[in-house]
Formats: C-alpha cells, sequence, structure tokens
C-alpha cells in the first residue's frame, strides 16, 4: 500500500507513504490515491479529509521523476492527465481537505496542497512549483491554482524563478493557512478537522460548491449560485436542528440529512 486510509471519528486522514522515496508519486500511488478518493466520497460517516505524507522529512517530492525518465512521450502524457484528474478529483470532494504538510512539497507536491482547501505547515516545510528549472512547467492544476489563490504577479514570481520558499513565507503569501510546530502538525490539523466537521455536513458540500463555483464567475452569478446553494438546505433535517440547538443553548447533532 502506497496510500494509507484510516478514520479518526469523523475524519479521514489519506497519507502518502513512499518515505524512502521522499512520497514522490508514482503511477501506481495515484491509481491507488483515486481509489481512496472514491471512498472518501461514498463514505457518510467522514466530513473531513486530512493528506498528508509518512516520515517528517517530506508531504510530496511531486512526481517520480526516476520513473517518468523511463515513458515514452505518449506515456509521459498520459501520467500528467492521472495526476491532474487525481488532484481535481480530491479538490471536488463535498467535504474540506485539509493539507497537512510535514516536509518539503515541491512541483507536484505544492500542486497537492493547492488542491486542498486548506493548509497546515509545519516550520520546517519548503514549498514551490520548480518545474521551468527541469525544463517544463506545473501540469496539475499549479499554473491555475496558485494565481488564484495568492494572486498573479505573485505566482508567476514564483513559477517563473523556481523558486523554493519557507513556511513562513509561504504563510505571508497566504499559500499556506497556518504554521505550527513540526511535533504538533497533525494535533493541529486534527483539531481544525474536528472544529469543522462539528457543523452540518450539508451545510459544508454547499458552502464548499459556493465558494468554489462562484470563485470562477463574475459577481451577479456567483451570488446566484450562492443563492442555489442555500435553497438546497432549506428543506433539510440538520437546518432544522441547527435551529432547535440554538433556541436551547445547546449543541447541535447533525446528522448529513
Amino acid at each position: 500500500m502506497t496510500v494509507g486510509l484510516r478514520k479518526e471519528g469523523q475524519v479521514a486522514v489519506l497519507t502518502i507513504q513512499r518515505p524512502e522515496v521522499h512520497n514522490c508519486l508514482n503511477l501506481e500511488t495515484l491509481l491507488m490515491m483515486r481509489e481512496q478518493i472514491v471512498k472518501i466520497a461514498a463514505d457518510r460517516e467522514i466530513r473531513v479529509v486530512i493528506v498528508t505524507g509518512e516520515g517528517e522529512k517530506s508531504f510530496c517530492a511531486g512526481a517520480d521523476l526516476k520513473e517518468r525518465s523511463t515513458m515514452t512521450d505518449e506515456q509521459v502524457q498520459q501520467f500528467i492527465r492521472t495526476i491532474r484528474d487525481t488532484f481535481s478529483d480530491l479538490e471536488r470532494l463535498p467535504k474540506p481537505v485539509i493539507a497537512a504538510l510535514n516536509g518539503a512539497a515541491y512541483g507536484g507536491g505544492t500542486e497537492l496542497a493547492l488542491a486542498c482547501d486548506l493548509r497546515v505547515a509545519s516550520e520546517t516545510v519548503r514549498m514551490g512549483l520548480t518545474e521551468t528549472s527541469l525544463g517544463i512547467i506545473p501540469g496539475a492544476g499549479g499554473t491555475q491554482r496558485l494565481p488564484r489563490l495568492i494572486g498573479r504577479a505573485k505566482a508567476k514570481e514564483l513559477i517563473f524563478t523556481s523558486r523554493r520558499i519557507t513556511a513562513a513565507e509561504a504563510l505571508e503569501i497566504g499559500l499556506v493557512n497556518r504554521v505550527v510546530p513540526s511535533e504538533q502538525l497533525l494535533s493541529a490539523a486534527m483539531e481544525l478537522a474536528d472544529e469543522i466537521a462539528a457543523n452540518a455536513p450539508i451545510a459544508l458540500a454547499q458552502a464548499k460548491y459556493a465558494i468554489d463555483c462562484g470563485m470562477e464567475v463574475d459577481l451577479t452569478t456567483g451570488l446566484s449560485i450562492e443563492s442555489s446553494a442555500y435553497q438546497i438546505l432549506i428543506p433539510t433535517k440538520d437546518r432544522l436542528e441547527g435551529l432547535a440547538a440554538f433556541r436551547e443553548k445547546r449543541k447541535p447533532i447533525y446528522r448529513g440529512e
């Protein structure tokens, strides 16, 4: 198993398990990741997902370049489609996804983090879209997701220079949400996940949908998307439970119904 999946209550932890090669992504690992994403999507008990790498040195070092060097041009094209589609599948999960960055995240590793909704980084993290130094460009969404997150000019600077940045720099430009000591990383990510999981799962899914889809359109259309997402929530039992809990001054018990 190169990708592990375990559940802690309502939180799933998806772990890349190739620490001997800095958790880089070969074709086998990507296909296994897609299988696990399908399982997560179908599991109603899972409300939040944490993505991380095994060990303390690397979150994900991107594509497995040793494997890549043995591929034909056609196989490289297929690999790029696979990694791009895998990250898009993760991004489209109707559940919040948190990247717990435990070490180096270069190239596809940064792109994997970008496909997540939130990013918690250890102090030792280094990130960067380093592809232009290898004669290529980010091919798993980096040229699209990075500028949407941190702005066009800063994204161009990082991609054009292939610069590797520290966790503190990533926090400063909004690439990560928070930075914590290495020994606190998973507990911090889990604490954030539990805070999110306490809320109504259908509402979380619709909030994610409204934000992600609304960012790609003009404001008027975005407001229409928000309205449609809200309409879906009106007949849910969770909405009534939220009102009852507020009225009764207790914590709500959401069932995703």
